[in-house]
Parts: C-alpha cells; sequence; structure tokens
C-alpha cells in the first residue's frame, strides 16, 4: 500500500524555483484569461453566431479535456518541468497563429476551430505538470503547503484579475487579433521562467506501459468517493460557467451594456474579489474546517450572480455582487489543492491529478455549446435564471452528501493498489 508522507523541510531551503513556478504561472494564467475574452469577442465579431462562438470554446474545452485525461503518463515520462515547458510553448504557437493567419491569408472557420482544438489540448500539460510538482517545491522552500497552495492559487486569480480588464481594454483599442499575439508572448515568458529556474529531475518516472498508467489513475479516482464527489460537483459547475464565459458574458456585454470594456470589468471584478478572498484565506483559512468553509462559500458564489444579472440593474450593481462572490470563491481552490494533495500518493500524482482535470472539464464543451444553443432559442434573460437555478442544485451537494464531511481528514487511509489486495 502507498499513502501520501508529508516530511518536515530539512537542509537548505531554496524558494527561488517556488517563485519561479508562481511567476510563471501569473504569466500563464494571464495569457490563458486574455484568450478566454479575446477568442469569444473575435468569434461575435466575425460571425454575429453566439452558436460559433459556443462551439469555438467548447472545442477548445475539449482539448482540455483529453489532453488532461490522457497526459498524465506522458508527464511522468517526461518530467513535470518539460511537460510545463513544451505545454507553453505549444500553446504560444497555436495562439499566435491566429491573428497570422488572420493578417495574412485570411482565418476560416474551420481553420479557428482547429486551433482553438490545439489550444486547448496545449493547456492541460501545463497545468498539470505545475501542480503535481507544487508538493515538491513547497518542501524545498521550507513553507507549508496550505500557504503555498492558497498563494499558488491567489496568484492565478490576480493574473485573471489583471488579464480580463487589460483584454477589454485592448480588445478595443487594437483589437481581438493584436490581442492574442500579446497572449503568445506571455506563453513564452513562463516556458522560459520554468525552463531556466526549476532544477531538473523533478517528477519524471520512467518505466511501466502507458495504458497501465492511464488505468492506475483511473482505479484511483474510482476508489476514493471523496475524489469522486469532488470531480462531478466541480464538472457541472464548470459546465455552467464555461457557458457563462464563452455566451453568457460576451453577449451581456455587447447586447445589454454595449462595451467590450464592461466585459474585461465584469471578470476583473470576480477575479479581483477572488484575490481579495484568497489573501484572506491564506492567512486565517487554517483556523477554519474546510467543509463547513467551502460549503458556505459555494452556495453563495454560483446561483446569486445570474439572478442579479437578469434583474439587469446596470454596470455598477453587477461589478459589485461579482467582487462579493469573488471574494468568496477565493476560498474554494486552495481548499481543494490542499484535500487533493494530501490524498494523493506522490508516484500517482500525475495521473490522478490529470483525470481530475479532464474530469472536471469533461461537461464543460457541452455547457459552451447548450449555453450558445440556449441564449439563441430562449433568450438572454431566461437563461441567466435557468443556469442559476442549475447551480444551485449542484452547489447543495456538499450540505446534503455526508461523504463531502471527509474533507477535513488529516491524511486519508492508504489505499490498495489494482490487483494488490491489502
Amino acid at each position: 500500500m502507498t499513502s501520501v508522507r508529508w516530511a518536515e523541510p530539512t537542509g537548505v531551503r531554496r524558494r527561488g524555483p517556488l517563485l519561479a513556478v508562481l511567476v510563471a504561472n501569473v504569466l500563464s494564467v494571464c495569457g490563458t484569461t486574455m484568450t478566454l475574452l479575446a477568442v469569444p469577442w473575435f468569434v461575435l465579431e466575425t460571425t454575429g453566431s453566439p452558436v460559433r462562438t459556443g462551439l469555438v470554446l467548447g472545442v477548445e474545452v475539449a482539448g482540455v479535456v483529453v489532453a488532461s485525461v490522457l497526459g498524465g503518463p506522458v508527464i511522468d515520462r517526461l518530467g513535470h518541468k518539460r511537460s510545463s515547458v513544451l505545454s507553453d510553448l505549444m500553446a504560444a504557437g497555436a495562439v499566435s497563429a491566429v491573428p497570422v493567419l488572420h493578417f495574412s491569408v485570411g482565418l476560416p472557420f474551420w481553420a479557428l476551430i482547429t486551433l482553438a482544438g490545439v489550444l486547448g489540448t496545449s493547456r492541460a500539460p501545463g497545468e498539470t505538470a505545475r501542480a503535481a510538482m507544487m508538493p515538491t517545491l513547497v518542501e524545498l522552500a521550507g513553507t507549508s503547503l496550505h500557504r503555498a497552495m492558497g498563494a499558488y492559487d491567489g496568484v492565478s486569480r490576480t493574473a485573471k484579475g489583471l488579464g480580463a480588464p487589460l483584454a477589454g481594454v485592448l480588445i478595443a483599442l487594437a483589437g481581438a487579433p493584436s490581442l492574442l499575439l500579446i497572449d503568445g508572448v506571455t506563453f513564452l515568458v513562463s516556458a522560459a521562467l520554468v525552463g531556466i529556474v526549476v532544477p531538473d529531475g523533478d517528477g519524471r518516472r520512467p518505466g511501466g506501459g502507458y495504458l497501465r498508467g492511464l488505468l492506475t489513475g483511473f482505479a484511483y479516482l474510482r476508489r476514493d468517493r471523496l475524489v469522486g464527489a469532488i470531480v462531478l460537483m466541480v464538472m457541472l459547475t464548470n459546465a455552467l460557467d464555461v457557458a457563462s464565459n464563452a455566451v453568457l458574458f460576451p453577449v451581456y456585454a455587447k447586447d445589454i451594456l454595449r462595451s467590450s470594456v464592461a466585459l474585461g470589468l465584469m471578470s476583473g471584478a470576480f477575479a479581483g474579489g477572488a484575490v481579495a478572498g484568497n489573501v484572506l484565506y491564506t492567512w486565517l483559512g487554517e483556523r477554519f474546517p474546510m467543509w463547513p468553509t467551502y460549503t458556505v462559500a459555494f452556495l453563495a458564489v454560483g446561483a446569486p450572480r445570474y439572478v442579479v444579472m437578469a434583474a439587469e440593474p446596470g454596470l455598477p450593481v453587477i461589478l459589485a455582487v461579482l467582487v462579493l462572490s469573488g471574494t468568496l470563491c477565493g476560498a474554494i481552490n486552495p481548499i481543494l489543492d490542499v484535500v487533493l494533495l494530501r490524498r494523493l500518493p506522490v508516484d500517482l500524482r500525475a495521473k490522478v491529478l490529470g483525470f481530475i482535470a479532464g474530469g472536471v472539464l469533461t461537461a464543460a464543451p457541452l455547457g459552451a455549446v447548450l449555453g450558445g444553443m440556449a441564449v439563441a432559442a430562449f433568450g438572454l434573460t431566461a437563461t441567466l435564471l435557468l443556469v442559476g437555478g442549475l447551480y444551485l442544485l449542484a452547489t447543495l451537494c456538499p450540505l446534503v452528501l455526508p461523504v463531502w464531511r471527509r474533507m477535513d481528514e488529516a491524511v486519508p487511509p492508504a489505499h490498495p493498489r489494482p490487483g494488490v489486495r491489502s
């Protein structure tokens, strides 16, 4: 049997590699955030179709799902550092190809769909690799996992808070294609930071067949009921979030607020609130039990946003609600990160994290497509209320299902491997 062992930091502390990964994550997430705003706006401007807008982001998310689920054994073979660098380089090439083709020979819709799929496929391995290397870098830096994962999520949310309003302004000033060129640069700098500063030998595990590694990660996911519950719940909320980001919010900004800057401010307000909430949770979070905090935060983050937007109260009220929701959301990801990294055996971490990353996005492509179809069929207001109701049902799960109360286990019982009897 294998269980996770958390050793106390010993020897010389090296914080450089941890800081490099945090900065690289800022750049990579900032680029991704700008892409997620620029691509839907580009499709809306060039086609005027919410269905095509949802389809493009749906294909991108489908690429993320496939690469997440199938990429774990590959990450183990290449190592976390190499996987992160190659992922960012591939993302830089895919996102830069959109404006290059648009400004030169033209960009037909089928080519945009293809590049969206490549971009999604390239993003997932890097995100999984950087998450998997965190416990090793945390030990090397001599800090606590709880605070490090809070910082990891905090810098990601900071990047979203900066990237979203910046994207809205740059789209208005230079256009979406020009913004995508800037995105390509952020991915290149992220790759350089990890490649130069992070030490080699971080998690490379040669040996064992690809299929066996894939099945081992999947078997663990099936056995751990709490991890399975996390995947199912976040899969549902991610599908709703992708529908919102891909279709509902861009259409709302374009048709009701009539401003790309408003779209950036909406995303930035939520992300900025999440940064503040993350700072508070990183400072005070160890004093509170994880299950009640997670449950209350997720209930408050979900449905209220959509109900308020459906009432069309104006941009200032919407921004205030998004800041409040984001503040409460700041506790969610650090809690999930700590729970998962405590539970996952070291030698299965990349495989299982890959399955989790893919699993939580499984329904996201469908959410993006259905979001566009719902707006076209029922109108924006009715779709906002529908999404809010579904969000409420999903976020009630931790309150009514007993398995969620296991979130506060310090270290879970060891799990036997497939084919091995304990």
